[in-house]
């Protein structure tokens, strides 16, 4: 059984930094694309970040500049670090496995998603 399990969220002022983890077990996924996507109160799921299997990375507009996607293949975990956080990032974030269409926002596998709340 594929389980994606987040970890790392949490709450932070306006302009601090958080990490989020994202842990894979049950298969590998050095071969394939993993990325983050994040849903807030009222609004449909969005992309954030995807990274290939090589380290290729691409963002979204909103967080360009601000955050850091990064795989361990070694360890099956990607990471998400994200710096000058604005209250607009406050969401649930979801770490999403075998990513097919960042843009459509599909992938075959999803965690359960971890809270990042961003106070002003």
């Amino acid at each position: 059984q594929v389980q994606l399990v987040e970890s790392g969220g949490g709450l932070v002022q306006a302009g601090g930094s958080l990490r989020l983890s994202c842990a894979a077990s049950g298969r590998t996924f050095s071969s394939y694309s993993m990325g983050w996507f994040r849903q807030a109160p009222g609004k449909e799921r969005e992309f954030v970040a995807v990274i290939s299997w090589n380290g290729g990375s691409i963002y979204a507009d909103s967080v360009k500049g601000r955050f850091t996607i990064s795989r361990d293949n070694a360890k099956n975990t990607v990471s998400l670090q994200m710096n000058s956080l604005k209250p607009e990032d406050t969401a649930v974030y979801f770490c999403a496995g075998r990513v097919i269409r960042y843009y459509r926002n599909e992938a075959d596998y999803w965690g359960q998603g971890t809270q990042v709340t961003v106070s002003s």
